[in-house]
């Protein structure tokens, strides 16, 4: 177990090694804590203030995240400042030296960038303020805590549901939407998925025909390499492995055009209503729900405790380029039309007359 110590009123990390031997097990931790010397003490009688950096809040799911990080906060003392860059980094900068400027006890940054980012944690560690990566990692830095989900098993499990979707008795040809160069989980989405797909592409049952990067996972750029599939292949192709539900709406916008939607596999993630209303529809066969309301308030627990100078375990580590970043990582689940009422429906995440009100009576459960 690792553990960061605050060191007085200055600001420095002391980083040292413990390895506890356990009777049955062994577990390797690692805990950190930064205190804040930004110009107050994280005192306990004090207000605590969080900085929440966001890419872009274009997207219902960022929407959501920033209002659960948002109301845990505040449930527990804290006042939040929130920023949107809509996906451009010099803003981003901008955002954070705001922030930085009203002296923030701690910084949550969800980079659009993640290696343009490391300036501003850099920035930030320069006034005092540790740094917590939200979801998408920060590179090549010294950054302070890491909070996710396992985003390389995300990409393993969207991998190996079209492993077993596609037909077993000839070969299938598969069309690769990835995400945004710059974010570092559409990496680690992809890194997953090339491992569930390499022996089916090695042994030749599947064939990838046609694969891009959708720029800033927008939709409209899916639908565009979408629509260079059809044009280039005609309807010759069984699935498209998309890494998110907004390129899978994408894509199946363009599929619908061609009256294509539902003839083809198309995978998603993070389960958002318009694409949990997809998989009821068929025109998308699954997503893979992340519980954004644990992944914010554990965040925002963690943000509090980090403020205030205490201790803080995590379990993991990630290479971010640079360092070994102490990581909370979350579980994930594929979500498909046969267990929707077990996961979004039960957790509250979407209403169940939400998710099936365009299906037909007989489609509702």
């Amino acid at each position: 177990m690792s553990v960061f110590q605050p060191m007085g009123v200055v600001m420095k990390v002391r980083i040292s090694l413990v390895v506890l031997s356990l009777i049955l097990n062994v577990m390797i931790g690692l805990s950190l804590s930064r205190q804040s010397s930004n110009g107050k003490e994280a005192a306990e009688s004090d207000e605590l203030l969080i900085g929440l950096s966001m890419d872009t809040l274009k997207e219902a799911r960022w929407q959501r995240d920033r209002d659960l990080f948002t109301a845990r906060a505040e449930a527990l003392g804290a006042r939040v400042l929130v920023q949107s860059a809509n996906s451009d980094d010099t803003r981003q900068m901008q955002d954070i030296q705001a922030l930085l400027s009203n002296k923030v006890d701690v910084l949550v940054i969800v980079p659009h960038n993640g290696k343009a980012m490391a300036k501003a944690v850099a920035m930030a560690h320069e006034t005092g303020t540790p740094v917590i990566a939200y979801d998408r990692l920060i590179t090549d830095c010294d950054l302070d805590l890491y909070v996710s989900f396992d985003n390389f098993r995300v990409g393993v499990m969207q991998g190996q549901y079209l492993v077993d979707a596609l037909p077993a008795d000839r070969k299938s040809r598969i069309v690769r939407i990835y995400g945004a160069k710059t974010d570092h989980n559409a990496l680690l989405f992809k890194a997953g998925q090339d491992q569930a797909l390499k022996p089916l592409i090695d042994s030749g049952r599947v064939e990838i025909i046609h694969e891009d990067w959708a720029e800033n996972w927008k939709p409209e750029n899916a639908k565009k390499i979408t629509n260079a599939a059809i044009t280039n292949y005609g309807a010759t192709f069984d699935a498209i492995l998309t890494s998110n539900d907004g390129t899978a709406g994408g894509a199946v916008q363009a599929l619908l055009e061609e009256g294509l939607a539902g003839k083809v596999v198309v995978t998603g993630q993070d389960a958002d209503l318009v694409a949990c209303q997809r998989i009821v529809a068929g025109t998308q066969a699954m997503s893979i729900y992340k519980p954004i309301k644990n992944l914010a308030n554990r965040v925002a627990e963690l943000a509090i405790e980090m403020a205030k100078g205490r201790p803080i375990i995590a379990r993991k580590g990630v290479n971010n380029g640079q360092v070994e970043v102490p990581a909370v990582m979350l579980e994930v689940t594929v979500v498909t039309a046969d267990n929707l009422q077990e996961t979004v429906i039960a957790d509250g995440f979407h209403a169940h007359e939400d998710i099936y009100r365009n299906a037909p009576e007989g489609k509702r459960p």
